[in-house]
């Protein structure tokens, strides 16, 4: 008996659904029709759905603009058979990855939605957009003849990490009307990954980040000599600013608008830097800033060594179109990590320092960023600022904390959007001296949507007034919240930076993480200024291996209430952190450096709990690790205290002792008539 095949009705579903989308008076495109430049160019560039070079052709192609005159793409794929809308894996999630991480083009190829999400990584790796709807539509022919759809539509986005979030079940695409859209709009803008789905998400990203920096930086250093190390992250910092664009404005560089060119004014170089001006103008970037900036990256990517083209090609295009290439999606979705961070530490390892010049450079992890945020108790209405911000990690969490507790706490999309901006433009600040890190500070912000404003290249301790840096001035920046992970070469081992940053805050909390020598006695003077007018109401020792492969040095963190003087009544929690749940590695090929083996995250948040609310919040650490004690404000070294250990036996050990001693005695004498009566031949 012959099996009669199924006959796909694809061509049927996407007459009916093109008559949808005419009847509503939407411009759409089909298949071989251009939408625009951008967008077509990116789609060819992709790898196709059966993993060939480019050549992606979504059904149909929209490009549909809300009243915050934001554009969204949205790219929908048919299909013709009955249960091909979709293919999930075990976490509900679209199931476009192979358990190596390698794309599933079999998914991809075969499902409507699975094409459609793909299609839209596209567009999250090459172009300027950054939320995406994806659609896939399937259909097949019911008892009666009649053509049945399945509807799967899909909110792609830098936010959730490309991976793609289920926005709701429809029957058809009304939602797309002109009279539905801000409406369809708002409900994308109100989804939310879970903690957890986030924090899985997270990880994943970063560990493809993490491997995709380390080849990229590994192939430049071993095959394109000339480069120092500033000049690698001068050139990362304007090809990933260049590659940015702004939906609609700005169209974001590509590898073929490079021409190798030695005409004056159009070689790789001048164009790389006419698209970084073009952007920062587009963002409203302050103009001194801007000029800062285009002056610094420009100093780099015009010298003529990188310009001048062998074999038809300059080496600035070459390097530009690895980064490009390596980097394009995950710059692009993975913008709640401190990425610039990961980029600084990857271009570092490279490099020799001495012991101090390598403490200064070292950066904090994002798990340790995240609880110094909370510690400060960072949240919406928050002003944070930080006196030597690196790649502006610190920032970025705090950033992150900021959005996610105005999302929690909004009733409103329209309010929501004003405080995200508000936040992102008049809510943080942050100082660094070194125009190299400075620089990876400043496209850490802007790639966060823009947080950049008040990033400020000065010396936080000799030049900086205590005013917003741009904008506003004329004004004092308005500090409720200090995180800071200072230079330890610095005086006090960096507490001067916490002295001057404190003597400018009026209230709120700080929280900062330092070589443990400064809270007994190498910054004894300073610290002792700091408690006339802020209270230290927390020192968490660290573990001694948290900045593993970079520096070695035995850390706490200080939390303190700004504003309020310490006395010697004061209580302070000592708590021993020192086995934090995580144990880390330095080895240079491992898939995962850093392992939760005992409770970590719990034991973060409990760590947070505890200097929040008390003892009474003990669960995964124990008594000995957590002691209240008492410090003398006019000794200033005596900030790493530990819980006392009483050496005093109590009944209970006098006890014990003897019933161990009569049991020994016993066994003795057991032992030796044992032995008596084998010489003796009983």
């Amino acid at each position: 008996m012959v099996k009669t095949k199924i006959q796909s009705v694809e061509p049927m579903v996407s007459d009916l659904v093109n008559n949808w989308l005419k009847d509503y008076g939407l411009d759409y495109k089909l298949e071989q029709e251009p939408l625009n430049s951008e967008i077509d160019k990116a789609l060819n560039e992709y790898s196709s759905k059966s993993g060939g070079k480019g050549g992606n052709r979504p059904d149909v192609k929209l490009l549909l603009q809300d009243k915050h005159m934001d554009y969204w793409p949205i790219l929908i794929e048919y299909k013709g058979y009955k249960n091909k809308l979709e293919k999930l894996n075990k976490d509900s999630q679209v199931d476009n990855r192979k358990v190596n991480n390698d794309p599933n083009y079999t998914n991809i190829n075969s499902f409507a939605v699975n094409g459609a999400v793909h299609y839209a990584n596209a567009l999250l790796h090459y172009t300027s957009y950054t939320n995406v709807i994806s659609v896939g539509i399937t259909g097949y022919k019911n008892e009666n003849g009649k053509i049945q759809t399945q509807i799967g539509v899909y909110f792609v986005s830098k936010d959730n990490f490309g991976i793609g979030q289920k926005l709701d079940d429809y029957t058809d695409l009304s939602f797309l009307k002109s009279n539905n859209f801000d409406d369809f709009v708002e409900k994308v803008r109100s989804l939310e990954l879970t903690m957890d789905e986030a924090e899985k998400l997270k990880e994943q990203r970063e560990k493809e980040i993490d491997a995709s920096l380390t080849k990229l930086n590994n192939d430049i250093y071993q095959n394109e000599k000339g480069l120092g190390e500033d000049d690698r992250v001068y050139i990362v910092a304007a090809s990933i600013i260049a590659t940015l664009g702004v939906a609609g404005k700005v169209k974001p560089l590509n590898k073929e608008d490079l021409f190798s060119s030695t005409e004056e004014g159009n070689r790789d170089g001048d164009i790389i830097i006419r698209k970084v001006n073009s952007f920062l103008k587009e963002k409203n970037i302050p103009i001194a800033k801007k000029e800062l900036i285009i002056r610094t990256l420009k100093n780099t990517v015009t010298t003529d060594n990188i310009n001048n083209p062998i074999n038809g090609e300059s080496q600035l295009k070459r390097v530009f179109s690895k980064i490009v290439d390596d980097l394009g999606i995950y710059y692009k979705i993975g913008l709640n990590t401190d990425f610039t961070g990961k980029l600084f530490n990857e271009m570092y390892s490279w490099l020799r320092f001495s012991q101090d010049k390598l403490n200064d450079v070292v950066l904090t992890p994002s798990y340790v960023a995240k609880l110094l945020v909370k510690l400060a108790r960072v949240d919406k209405d928050s002003y944070v600022w930080d006196f030597a911000t690196g790649s502006a990690g610190l920032l970025v969490a705090a950033m992150n904390e900021m959005l996610n507790d105005a999302k929690e706490k909004s009733t409103s999309p329209d309010e929501l959007y004003k405080k995200e901006a508000e936040i992102k433009a008049n809510q943080l600040l942050g100082l660094e001296v070194l125009s190299s890190v400075y620089m990876l500070a400043v496209l850490n912000m802007i790639m966060m949507g823009d947080g950049s404003s008040n990033i400020i290249n000065e010396d936080s301790l000799t030049q900086f007034n205590g005013k917003y840096g741009y904008g506003k001035t004329d004004e004092k920046f308005p500090a409720t919240a200090f995180i800071l992970n200072p230079p330890y070469s610095a005086e006090g081992n960096g507490m001067i930076f916490v002295k001057r940053a404190l003597s400018m805050m009026n209230k709120g909390y700080a929280a900062i993480i330092i070589q443990g020598s400064a809270g007994s006695g190498k910054a004894r003077d300073i610290n002792k200024e700091i408690l006339k007018s802020n209270r230290l109401l927390a020192s968490i020792k660290m573990p001694v291996d948290l900045f593993v492969g970079k520096s070695s040095v035995q850390t706490y963190i200080y939390v303190f209430r700004v504003g309020e003087i310490h006395e010697n009544d004061c209580l302070v929690q000592f708590i021993d952190f020192t086995n934090d749940g995580y144990t880390r590695s330095n080895r240079k090929k491992a898939s995962n450096n850093l392992r939760d083996i005992d409770h970590a995250k719990e034991k973060y948040q409990e760590v947070v709990d505890l200097v929040k609310y008390g003892k009474g919040k003990l669960n995964y650490l124990s008594e000995l690790d957590y002691y209240e004690g008492y410090i003398d404000v006019t000794k200033g070294d005596d900030w790493n205290q530990t819980a006392p250990i009483d050496l005093k036996p109590s009944l209970d050990d006098f006890k014990k002792s003897i019933g161990n001693y009569l049991a020994w005695e016993v066994s003795s004498m057991l032992t030796n008539q044992h032995v008596e009566d084998k010489s003796m031949g009983k």
